[in-house]
């Protein structure tokens, strides 16, 4: 007999590869009247959202809290921030709160005001750090490490030397004046007693700032330091500590120019 045909034989082939692929299935597009339900349902909860978030009672502020203070007292902070009790949590103003914290209490040197859901405004403050005060009178005015005077006490505060300007109208003291301002001048001592090794910083009664240049230092213990600018402090500091240990009885030194320090007195 005649073998299968090579139409046969493909046939055969073809049966035995397997079952036929399976048929894609087509998209179709969501009926109109889908669309339309989908789309009343999202109007719908937006204006659920909308009317939680302003129209009800469940998101409104209710209550203020402080936190971070260390002089200032939080019902203090709290009259200051004036926030409006009662309204919507969504709407407060958090950028009017923090300009008014910064403008009515100069003391506060940074504030976050935070959404605390669904009742609370959390007000958390980082309060301005003496490093420096001026007398004036009977009272003291603070000055910060920015050299921002920021407040007036009737007590000095604790451990912060004070800020002698003692600058004078004719001279290198006056041009200094002039170039820098008075504000200059106060940074620059600022930028001094940051720099003050922390053994000399402990008993430091006083900054005293003759020009841009020429400013020292006076111990608790009538010891002087001439510092000079407030450039190289890191430099001079290291010199300050090493002179002292050399000359342990020396009653003034100076290390306006670090590389060539000096001490005398005894």
């Amino acid at each position: 007999m005649a073998g299968p045909t090579t139409a046969e034989r493909g046939e055969r082939q073809q049966e035995s590869s397997g079952p036929s692929p399976v048929r894609r299935l087509r998209w179709r597009a969501p009926r109109p009247r889908t669309m339309i339900i989908l789309g009343i349902a999202l109007v719908l909860l937006g204006a659920g959202a909308l009317w939680v978030l302003y129209g009800s009672q469940w998101a409104r502020v209710e209550r203020v809290s402080v936190s971070g203070t260390r002089v200032l007292r939080p019902a203090e902070v709290r009259e200051a921030a004036d926030v409006p009790v009662g309204q919507p949590l969504i709407s407060v103003d958090t950028n009017g709160i923090e300009s008014r914290l910064r403008r009515k209490l100069p003391r506060i040197d940074t504030v976050d005001v935070v959404r605390s859901w669904p009742h609370g405004i959390g007000l958390k403050v980082v309060e301005r750090t003496p490093v420096l005060m001026v007398r004036k009178g009977g009272k003291f005015i603070e000055v910060d490490e920015k050299g921002v005077r920021f407040a007036t006490v009737s007590q000095a505060p604790k451990a912060v030397p004070a800020l002698e300007l003692a600058v004078h109208s004719s001279g290198s003291s006056a041009a200094s004046l002039r170039r820098f301002g008075e504000d200059g001048l106060v940074r620059e001592a600022v930028r001094v007693a940051g720099a003050v090794p922390p053994s000399v910083a402990r008993r430091t009664d006083a900054v005293k700032v003759r020009s841009y240049d020429d400013i020292s230092l006076e111990l608790s213990d009538g010891r002087t330091v001439a510092w000079g600018s407030g450039e190289k402090g890191a430099e001079k500091a290291r010199t300050l500590t090493a002179l002292m240990k050399a000359a342990p009885d020396a009653r003034h030194f100076d290390v306006s120019v670090p590389t060539a320090p000096a001490s005398s007195g005894s």
